[in-house]
């Protein structure tokens, strides 16, 4: 809830001084000349629940969602014709499918990138290596690997700092009510594409899955408020689609597009972002991001079929994620259960470690990064040079199999991709950590998701790979590089679920791939925390559904195992970026506490008379960064009644009508009601609906100082309010459920000869 309250100006006694200084630090965003308290207590607070509040405070901007009732929006509303309305209605599906096409074209471009300058990257490799020439070979691939890297770190640190991370947690934060700066501009779309192209084929442990989503929101947005801000286009059908409530629903449609390109999962990528992400959900909102998702699906399949036929490069059945093992046989006993419990035991035991120490590796880089640009590249760069030995030299490590006649693949092979890469084998052997760690993420987890091959890998090549990959996925994450968290979970879950079954052997029936699926599904749960979503995601990656079952079992297990031991680890990176955000469920001790009491803490709220003068109206924008003030009227006479003097609450008017009212000049030479003929004379929603307009870009004349503003007309006459006795938690949940950014806290008991009318909703 904001908190629009200011302090008392009082002579400067070095008591007052010293408790100014003390309350100033207290509320940062108090100032000390304004103050105009609707009803005065005075009561003392005996909870102690009251040192919890303000103990996180931030200073970045919430969201209007909220529907501002004023006179005009009431006029507009009713004035509006059916042609009018069902424009509206095409516009909002014609943004969604947009918002798919463009998504599923770029998630094309960027996979297409990827497997090109990967695959000539390892063919080129293979080149050395067939020579013997084992060190040019790793000078070649670790060069590579560092340009690519120094590429993506570069754009990122200089150019759009945003486009960092995996942007899940700030797109969660934004759909909470939180105005996340700098997410969704043009710079942070082109970094993060170019980037993301650059750090996945470096080698990075990353995937392109959590850019894909902050991409996905980059463009939806861009979308609905017309382009870049500095190039935005004006067009009248546009400005539909310019507040707050409008735009948070067409990023959740590209939200749930970016997750359908990265998976190819159309339902997945719904129910991920209603499970994950969006914090309010409505019938409507889930048959658009539907559609959204289902325009993403038709485009790669449109570019699969092209690409099928060799005109992409060395793209050919990779890159877009698939794992079909609908050709295994799931045929499992009740004592399979029991692998299948242990897994899930073991993915949420891992996901909580996981969680807690990359944690502590996010606060080490934090301190890191916080000494400069610099830092920032070479914290990059050390880890890409890390990451390349790694993979480069591991695999001479492993022994070298014979290749078995009833391998399904050709073996062995020195293709881009492949089960059986010779490396540095013999003719008839391979190498099979070679085949793990010398290719791309996709291929790393479709080659150990692999079915029907028990005898593939051995045990050393499996640990180790688990073993290397447990260490990037804590160390990777966090550098300056667009970044996601899926594949890295991914390719430890799958190690682990590999490696389980080899130890298992012949007391299991279920093939070792299906145990890497439920061993990289149980680790998404246990660190991700996510179920219905991860369930639906794997079943259309795998297309498999005799896999429902105990795929439900394992995400079922691991998430309640990892929930007794920390948040998910999205929780803890909105903890550690400083981000607001309301939780659905409230804390204990919010019941203990009452908004009153909350409201005695902070200083009495400013507010504005119904017709104000407008130097004070001026005073209160320039001394102030509320968003919005209460309008109070004194000496009412009530409605129906002979009761005179009373004190009403007329509504409440946001910060950037009043900018705009004063940039207007909607200025009075004497105090009185204005009409309604002139308020639709000189205002329209359109230009209410404007919110880039500051105060210090107004110019007010000393005569017009002396005049007078009307602010009923802009003022929203149907503010939630709530009495004071209610108590935070359940005031909580109605500001989180409404998705509020204001609410008003009216007193119980009314002072003598006072009426308080409240407005109906």
């Amino acid at each position: 809830m904001e908190d629009d309250s200011n302090h008392v100006s009082k002579p400067e006694t070095p008591n007052t001084m010293k408790a100014e200084a003390e309350a100033e630090e207290r509320d940062p965003e108090s100032n000390s000349s304004l103050s105009e308290p609707l009803l005065k207590r005075n009561r003392t607070l005996s909870s102690n629940p009251l040192a919890l509040v303000g103990a996180t405070v931030s200073h970045i901007q919430s969201l209007d969602y909220e529907i501002n009732e004023n006179d005009l929006f009431k006029h507009d509303w009713r004035s509006r014709s059916k042609v009018q309305v069902l424009q509206y209605i095409f516009l909002k599906w014609t943004l969604a499918f947009l918002v798919g096409l463009l998504t599923g074209l770029i998630a094309t471009l960027i996979n297409l990138a990827i497997e090109n300058i990967a695959g000539y990257k390892f063919l080129a490799i293979v080149g050395f290596i067939k020579e013997e020439r084992y060190l040019s070979g790793l000078v070649f691939f670790t060069g590579v690997n560092f340009v690519l890297t120094l590429v993506a770190a570069v754009l990122c640190v200089c150019f759009a700092p945003t486009a960092a991370g995996p942007g899940i947690p700030e797109i969660k934060a934004y759909l909470n009510g939180v105005d996340t700066p700098d997410m969704f501009g043009a710079t942070t779309l082109l970094v993060k594409i170019v980037g993301s192209i650059g750090a996945v084929s470096a080698g990075l442990d990353l995937g392109k899955e959590g850019p894909l989503v902050h991409i996905g929101s980059c463009i939806a947005s861009l979308l609905g408020q017309g382009g870049p801000d500095n190039y935005r286009l004006k067009w009248r059908w546009l400005r539909y689609f310019n507040n707050d409530r409008d735009r948070r629903d067409i990023i959740t449609a590209g939200c749930s597009s970016g997750v359908c390109a990265a998976f190819r999962s159309p339902v997945g990528g719904v129910l991920f972002a209603l499970e994950e992400v969006a914090t309010w959900w409505r019938s409507a909102l889930l048959w658009r991001t539907f559609f959204s998702t289902a325009v993403v699906v038709v485009v790669l399949r449109a570019f699969i079929e092209i690409c099928n036929s060799g005109n992409c490069g060395l793209f050919g059945t990779g890159g877009l994620i698939i794992f079909d093992v609908s050709d295994v046989k799931v045929s499992y006993q009740a004592m399979d259960i029991i692998p299948v419990i242990i897994i899930g035991i073991i993915g949420g035991l891992l996901g909580s470690l996981y969680n807690h120490l990359l944690h502590k590796i996010l606060r080490l880089y934090n301190l890191i990064n916080q000494k400069g640009k610099l830092h920032k590249l070479l914290l990059a760069l050390s880890v890409s040079l890390f990451t390349s030995v790694c993979q480069y030299c591991l695999p001479f490590l492993a022994q070298c199999k014979a290749c078995d006649p009833s391998f399904p693949e050709v073996c062995p092979t020195n293709d881009r991709s492949g089960n059986f890469k010779q490396f540095n084998c013999p003719d008839g052997y391979y190498n099979d950590l070679a085949t793990l760690l010398l290719t791309t993420n996709d291929d790393a987890v479709r080659n150990i998701f692999s079915s029907n091959t028990p005898s593939e890998f051995q045990y050393t090549s499996i640990l180790i790979f688990f073993t290397l990959y447990c260490i990037l996925g804590l160390f990777t994450f966090g550098i300056a590089v667009p970044s996601g968290l899926f594949l890295p979970i991914i390719l430890m879950g799958s190690g682990y679920g590999r490696l389980l079954s080899m130890l298992l052997g012949s007391y299991t029936n279920l093939d070792q791939g299906l145990y890497a699926v439920l061993g990289a599904a149980s680790l998404m749960a246990g660190s991700m925390r996510m179920t219905v979503s991860v369930c639906v995601i794997f079943l259309e990656l795998t297309n498999n559904l005799l896999l429902l079952p105990i795929t439900m079992i394992v995400l079922l297990i691991a998430k309640t195992v990892g929930d007794s031991f920390n948040p998910s680890i999205y929780e803890i990176i909105l903890e550690l970026k400083g981000l607001p955000f309301l939780d659905a469920n409230p804390e204990p001790w919010m019941r203990n506490l009452t908004v009153g009491e909350l409201a005695n803490a902070k200083s009495p709220a400013v507010t504005l008379s119904g017709v104000e003068k407008v130097s004070r109206i001026v005073d209160v924008l320039k001394n102030t960064t509320h968003n919005a003030f209460p309008i109070v009227d004194q000496d009412v006479l009530v409605p129906g009644t002979v009761v005179t003097g009373a004190t009403e609450l007329h509504g409440l008017i946001l910060r950037a009508h009043l900018v705009q009212a004063l940039k207007k000049k909607w200025f009075l030479a004497e105090i009185r009601r204005t009409e309604d003929w002139e308020v639709q004379e000189k205002f329209n929603w359109v230009e209410l609906s404007e919110r880039e307009l500051k105060i210090e870009q107004v110019a007010v004349t000393h005569d017009e100082m002396e005049m007078y503003m009307d602010l009923h007309p802009l003022a929203n006459t149907t503010p939630y309010t709530v009495v004071e006795s209610m108590s935070v938690a359940k005031a909580m949940v109605l500001f989180r459920q409404v998705g509020l950014r204001h609410m008003l806290i009216v007193p119980k008991y009314q002072g003598a000869g006072v009426s308080l009318r409240l407005p109906t909703l």
